[in-house]
């Protein structure tokens, strides 16, 4: 994911970052894919939970999802992070601003 982003992208991915859960969720997929069950075994939270924080990862382009079959023939839903790196300075912050959207949808001034 590219650094110099969007205000809007920005915005999302960083509303979708200041929950706990979800800097969790990342953190567990640091260090490789896995499965809602296990993961939300690892995290100690409910899967329909878990679910609903994979989710917003997933619709800010944090993770990704695929389905696997298991030996015994369960489809298997498998997360992984996608690569990103988002440096926040005062300049990164000014030039993403210049492209946030208000309520509307016009470019704010």
């Amino acid at each position: 994911m590219e650094t110099s982003l969007s205000g809007d992208e920005l915005a999302r991915i960083l509303a979708t970052l200041a929950n706990p859960h979800r800097m969790r969720v990342i953190a567990a997929l640091a260090s490789g894919r896995n499965y809602v069950s296990a993961l939300a075994r690892e995290l100690g939270i409910s899967r329909p939970l878990l679910q609903l924080h994979l989710a917003r990862l997933e619709a800010a382009g944090l993770v990704t999802a695929a389905f696997e079959l298991s030996a015994d023939g369960k489809a298997m839903k498998y997360y992984d992070t996608v690569p990103f790196a988002v440096t926040l300075t005062p300049q990164s912050i000014a030039l993403a601003a210049r492209s946030l959207t208000i309520e509307d949808g016009e470019k704010t001034p």
